[in-house]
């Protein structure tokens, strides 16, 4: 993913969740990027080049551990 890509998926997930503590910080592939929210990794997201079209994919995993707070 290049620098540009990763700020207009940080800006868009950060309105979409209304949350500015949403970062995306590259990962070595290059093809993807590490969600944070504040120091915590909440998922990441992968540029998905598929039949020519350009999209996204955001992948975030739910503990049931993480569950038991709620």
């Amino acid at each position: 993913m290049t620098k540009p890509e990763i700020a207009k998926l940080q800006a868009y997930m950060r309105r979409t969740f209304a949350n500015t503590n949403i970062r995306l910080v590259a990962m070595k592939t290059g093809d993807t990027a590490e969600v944070f929210i504040g120091e915590e990794s909440i998922g990441v997201v992968a540029d998905d080049k598929e039949d020519g079209d350009d999209s996204f994919v955001f992948r975030m995993a739910i503990l049931d551990i993480d569950l038991e707070d709620v």
